[in-house]
């Protein structure tokens, strides 16, 4: 009965406490600026609007309890009360989370917990972060791709809170800001202009409207030269007011140049 007791006061008031960032039991004292908060996001928005300084999470050595209201030093169970503070805590992050169906996990090599699901995931040594076991062996690796922020939106990509994807060329977005990008027809990466998806059928189509689309004389033998934002290289196409054909790749996912000197000309 006794263990039950103790097992019951563990869970009181778990899911009831907390912010909009986090389900917790205790609030932390940042220790930059000696003032109490939900979280470090918590912290960050509200000095946002001042001095602009951010929290590491790791240095965070005090926190509140929301039950008792006792401050004490960083541990998983009140020193007072004997609630979880957290039912899922952290020691290395100073991190506490009661909505454990994100599958919180720490990863040592990001130095930060991640959600999902350990047994889903898997740290990628030259991206620099954890990626979904799917991308496994299967995604073109950019040195410390996460450690950057969103090309839409600007946000740090590493700690980010938001689902963050990896786009055929290795490069990474926010999910959200990648469907708002391809709700406005954006086809190519932001950072390096290679197309995000497998664009073959949309090239066919190309072709078709191409052959549909006769163009006047003085431009029906007009020869421009062409550089390939997906294979990188250069050739000469027809010109034609619909795109311009990679002879190499089959990709209307180009631009036109100037001639390359000769010595560089391809053959």
């Amino acid at each position: 009965m006794a263990s039950d007791a103790a097992e019951s006061r563990l869970g009181f008031g778990k899911m009831e406490f907390g912010c909009e960032h986090y389900r917790r039991r205790c609030k932390i004292r940042a220790p930059c600026c000696d003032e109490i908060y939900h979280c470090r996001h918590c912290h960050n928005e509200a000095t946002a609007q001042s001095d602009r300084h951010e929290l590491c999470r790791q240095d965070v050595q005090k926190v509140v309890c929301l039950v008792c209201n006792t401050e004490q030093p960083v541990s998983k169970v009140c020193s007072n009360c004997g609630v979880n503070m957290g039912e899922y805590f952290c020691e290395a992050c100073k991190f506490y989370d009661d909505d454990i169906e994100k599958g919180q996990y720490h990863c040592n090599d990001c130095g930060i917990c991640r959600v999902g699901g350990r047994e889903k995931y898997f740290h990628c040594q030259k991206c620099g972060s954890c990626y979904s076991i799917e991308l496994r062996e299967k995604h073109l690796c950019v040195e410390n791709s996460m450690r950057q922020n969103c090309p839409i939106c600007y946000e740090y990509l590493f700690d980010s809170l938001k689902e963050t994807r990896v786009l055929k060329c290795g490069h990474t977005i926010h999910g959200e800001c990648l469907h708002e990008m391809v709700a406005h027809s954006q086809l190519t990466c932001p950072i390096c202009s290679k197309s995000i998806y497998d664009m073959s059928k949309h090239w066919r189509k190309l072709d078709e409207e191409i052959a549909a689309t006769i163009m006047p004389a003085d431009y029906m033998y007009k020869v421009v030269w062409i550089l390939c934002n997906d294979c990188n290289k250069v050739s000469q196409a027809l010109f034609h007011i619909v795109g311009h054909k990679c002879s190499h790749c089959r990709s209307y996912n180009t631009r036109t140049i100037s001639a390359p000197p000769p010595s560089e000309t391809p053959h």
